[in-house]
């Protein structure tokens, strides 16, 4: 787990860059605080920041083919690198280290793009062909690992965060405000401009290819639901058990101790229980129903491995929050992504490397969500026209009253109602709040060229795949990469692996929902190395105390000053944020979400325009 940045500029100014590139790698020292290098020539500046996994000794980067005609910086880990490895020696390749990243500049001279469907592990890399004058750049297939570009008129530059992008001197931070329309409704940055006019996002499972000042940028991966309505219930189990033990051992390859995430829930303990971990670390609040520890406890002692906790203050998250929002670089008003900052602090004072849960939900079907289509079943015996006839009139009343969002779900095709698993204001509450709105996108232009491509699927898997595509990059792992590389810590994700996602893409949408249960066979095959307690504990994600702090009135003054500020002149109809807020502090309706969306986004402004200008 590393950081690069570099830029490609007219032919025989890349030396006069030498400082600015410096500068570049200085500004993401915290993705690899251990050791650094550069490659300069002629057109081209490649800097690397590293934390030594594997290859410690000399995994040194940028890293060359024989002739050292081409190449790499890399980020990420490549967990068959071994494998391809041996198949390049036969072909003639010569190495000269251990380290995975040698594979890519070898295996790019032999097989060109080819190489990425080769690729099973987290990834974001840059090969400059030093001879064809030639750039090429890929992230992998769920999006791990970040990677952004921008191109000036002159230079092509790019990055692991756009923090050292804007390092570059013919690089301008000016705002997108289209960014945050489309942010107000997905809680993230979904366009692939990010939240600065100008810089992009590589997506994942993109390649991208700079050849004589042109960007290229095509799709290497598709996440296909292939289904086999003959895999019987038991044999899903046991396809899912026998691959995420494979998916784990390689996971776990590194020259340094491998650590675990561990919550109170069925994703991290079956990691847990399934790796013969040493060291597990968990995070709670002191708030009721919001610590996870004790349930962490229960499954550290079960499996026999040492845990470590920390219980988080309200005061202490409130400290940090602007913190956070001054390290990120595009604004994420996900909570968690708070409790996910201590919990990677406190692992990484024991450890350089953890394995965590994500993507077990998008993959085998684990949010309460999922379950809709089941909960909607009778009102769709009632013919669609009335149905949304129904859904028009109860949208008009001005008042709530239990079963009125039922309803007006019912009466809606799953196309307009569902564009992820966050949906934080509608498209007509965003142009009451904003003073000045764009209105070149809706949430439902964003997403429907994602569900053109599942017509032909049931709801619960276009669901899935919506969040492949959009929530499972844009929040879980952003905030997953963005909270461990503060710290320094490598996050890893055995879910996530290409052969995991062959077998989750295989299974029968019968066995992953039902009415009363969701990722069913995945639950079945977890029981086998745990308790039932925590098996079959209902998804509640990181349970995050927000409603409860906004009606405390230290944090109601507080999250309220933000709301009215200048900055928040800018952008909003203050007012609008006043009633929100109040309506929640007095109890009329829960607009936790809704708040601390604006109020994340207000604090990442001042920290990112304001103070840093």
């Amino acid at each position: 787990m590393c950081g690069f940045a570099g830029y490609i500029t007219e032919n025989g100014k890349a030396p006069e860059y030498k400082d600015n590139l410096i500068e570049m790698m200085n500004s993401i020292k915290h993705r690899g605080p251990d050791d650094e290098g550069t490659h300069i020539d002629d057109m081209a500046g490649m800097g690397f920041r590293r934390l030594s996994i594997i290859g410690i000794t000399n995994g040194k980067q940028p890293m060359y083919n024989e002739d050292e005609s081409i190449v790499v910086t890399f980020n990420g880990e490549i967990y068959n690198y071994q494998t391809i490895k041996e198949e390049l020696i036969k072909k003639g390749h010569i190495f000269k280290t251990d380290a995975d990243t040698e594979v890519l500049v070898h295996g790019y001279e032999e097989y060109g793009k080819d190489l990425l469907q080769k690729l099973r592990g987290m990834y974001a890399f840059a090969i400059w062909d030093i001879k064809k004058k030639e750039m090429f750049m890929a992230r992998d297939i769920f999006g791990i690992k970040p990677l952004f570009y921008t191109q000036t008129d002159k230079d092509f530059v790019f990055g692991s965060e756009i923090k050292a992008i804007l390092k570059f001197p013919t690089v301008k931070k000016d705002l997108n405000e289209e960014a945050l329309e489309s942010y107000l409704s997905f809680q993230y940055s979904i366009l692939k401009e990010t939240f600065f006019k100008g810089i992009y996002r590589l997506p994942p499972a993109h390649c991208l290819t700079w050849k004589d000042g042109k960007v290229t940028v095509e799709r290497y991966w598709e996440p296909v639901f292939d289904t086999d309505d003959n895999i019987t219930f038991d044999e899903a189990v046991k396809m899912t058990n026998d691959v995420m033990k494979n998916s784990i051992e390689a996971h776990k390859i590194s020259d340094t101790e491998v650590g675990g995430f561990l919550s109170g829930g069925v994703d991290s303990s079956y990691i847990v229980a399934r790796s013969n971990l040493d060291k597990t670390f968990s995070v709670g609040f002191d708030y009721p129903k919001c610590n996870e520890i004790p349930l962490a406890k229960t499954l550290s002692d079960y499996v026999g491995v040492k845990n470590t906790s920390k219980l988080i203050s309200t005061e202490e998250f409130f400290t940090e929050f602007p913190k956070v929002m001054n390290h990120v670089d595009e604004p994420l008003s996900d909570p968690s992504a708070i409790a996910l900052y201590f919990l990677c602090k406190l692992a990484s004072e024991n450890v350089k490397v953890v394995l965590s849960g994500e993507g077990s939900d998008e993959l085998f079907g684990g949010y309460n969500i999922y379950k809709s289509p089941f909960a909607l079943a009778p009102m769709y015996k009632i013919p669609k026209p009335v149905r949304r006839g129904l859904a028009k009139t109860f949208q008009k009343l001005p008042f709530r009253f239990k079963g009125k969002n039922y309803v007006i779900r019912a009466g809606q095709d799953l196309e307009e109602r569902y564009i992820g698993n966050a949906y934080i204001f509608k498209t007509k509450e965003v142009y009451k709040l904003l003073k000045n709105p764009k209105k070149k996108y809706t949430p439902q232009s964003i997403t429907k060229p994602i569900y053109d491509k599942v017509k032909d699927k049931d709801d619960i898997t276009k669901m899935q795949y919506i969040d492949i595509n959009t929530w499972l990059w844009g929040d879980i792992l952003n905030k997953a990469d963005t909270m461990s590389m503060a710290h320094s810590l490598e996050v890893r994700v055995p879910f996530l692996d290409r052969e995991v996602a062959k077998v989750a893409f295989s299974i029968p949408v019968k066995h992953r929902v039902d009415k009363h249960e969701t990722k069913r066979y995945f639950r079945k095959a977890a029981n086998e190395f745990m308790p039932d307690i925590t098996a079959e504990r209902k998804k509640l994600g990181f349970p995050i105390p927000v409603r409860n702090w906004l009606k405390e009135d230290k944090y109601y003054h507080l999250v309220k000053s933000t709301l009215t500020s200048k900055e928040a002149e800018k952008f909003f109809n203050v007012s609008e944020l006043e009633k929100l807020l109040d309506d929640h502090y007095n109890g009329k309706v829960d607009n936790s979400r809704k708040v601390w969306t604006i109020y994340a986004f207000i604090l990442w402004y001042q920290k990112h325009f304001v103070e840093a200008a």
